[in-house]
């Protein structure tokens, strides 16, 4: 009784084994189940299931020999239990060859390969755990950029904001300091008609006659001559032409020259009316008398005090409105969805081939510098 248990349980096993279907997936073992007829993959013909695997293909796809290469269209399946499953052609099926880490495209051939399955997994995943380290700093790097970069954006729209302000503020000043130089303009012109040099009004009336005659005595010998009317002396109404010698001798009271006593009752009296002659030149005539007149001495300081404080409002001004334009071109440039490429605005890269060394500025400049020192923009 027992010795036919025993046959039956190996004729069982036998044949389990005869009918095992090889080279399938998973997902495809319900295409495969017991029945009396078998279906082709493709829906294009329906065979008896004891022709599946028989070394014989009957389906168009190939489908019914997954474990044979009798199809030229078939794959099989590599299991390969520890490593990635993968599917290769049917035609290497017991070609004496492993294919499959699993050794299992070669049950029936005289192929004797091991399963290498479990070390080339190891392998596999030891460097896929190397690339996700690897990932895993690259994305702690990444969110370290995007932190400095979200601050260094937010320092420089601060910085904008502050350039912004101080430009108000020196539109403010020098509008205030425009204001104060034309006025100290205006007080010194009327300093300067109040003295006489300025116009074609008399010379003023608090001006001494030493004064003006050592205004007219270029060469401070005492006297003053024909020439010396004719340099600083013009008509009134004719500014342009110089005296003759007649028109000088006859101011002069008839002579050549003439000495300050004489000066004063002649050509100082015609001075100080002011309807015939005047100085000329009323810039030069206010540092003729700029050393002797408090007045003129000071209209003329606070003028030029006023006019270097604004020039150097004016300077500050376009100095901001310059810094202002540059943050601006900085900040309109792309830098990445959370300005994590924003740290590489300031930053520069060196790198030499052969003879030339290219230095790399992002978002600025590319150059070239040969050994010879000559450098090239490259843009």
């Amino acid at each position: 009784m027992r010795l036919n248990v025993l046959v039956s349980a190996l004729l069982l096993c036998g044949f389990t084994e005869a009918r095992k279907i090889r080279g399938i997936s998973s997902s495809y073992k319900r295409f495969y189940r017991e029945r009396k007829s078998f279906l082709c993959i493709d829906g294009s013909k329906i065979i008896p299931s004891e022709q599946v695997n028989d070394d014989y293909c009957d389906c168009e796809d190939g489908s019914d020999e997954p474990g044979t290469s009798a199809c030229p269209r078939g794959r099989f399946y590599c299991t390969n239990l520890g490593f990635r499953p993968h599917y290769i052609p049917s035609s290497r099926v017991n070609d004496g060859i492993c294919d499959c880490c699993d050794a299992s495209d070669e049950y029936n051939s005289h192929a004797r390969c091991q399963n290498a399955c479990w070390n080339l997994g190891q392998r596999e995943r030891a460097y896929v755990e190397h690339q996700m380290r690897a990932l895993d700093e690259g994305l702690q790097l990444k969110q370290q950029l995007i932190e400095e970069g979200v601050l260094l954006w937010r320092e420089k729209q601060a910085q904008l904001r502050e350039l912004q302000q101080a430009a108000e503020d020196l539109q403010i000043k020098l509008e205030e300091q425009r204001r104060r130089k034309n006025e100290a303009d205006r007080l010194k012109e009327q300093t300067l008609k109040a003295l006489g040099a300025g116009g074609s009004g008399p010379v003023r009336d608090n001006a001494t006659v030493a004064d003006i005659f050592k205004l007219l005595d270029s060469n401070k010998d005492g006297s003053i001559t024909a020439d010396e009317v004719q340099a600083k002396v013009a008509l009134i109404g004719d500014e342009e032409r110089i005296l003759s010698e007649e028109e000088a001798a006859a101011l002069l009271g008839g002579g050549l020259q003439m000495d300050l006593g004489k000066f004063q009752n002649t050509l100082w009296d015609v001075l100080h009316r002011g309807d015939a002659v005047k100085i000329k030149n009323a810039r030069g005539a206010q540092k003729g008398l700029a050393g002797e007149d408090p007045d003129l001495t000071a209209v003329d300081r606070v003028a030029e005090m006023e006019a270097t404080n604004l020039k150097k409002v004016e300077e500050a001004y376009e100095k901001v409105n310059v810094q202002i334009s540059d943050l601006r071109k900085t900040l309109a440039v792309d830098y990445g969805t959370d300005w994590e490429f924003l740290f590489l605005n300031s930053q520069c890269y060196k790198m030499k081939v052969y003879e030339y060394t290219y230095t790399l500025c992002p978002f600025n400049r590319v150059t070239q510098r040969s050994t010879a020192g000559a450098e090239v923009s490259l843009g």
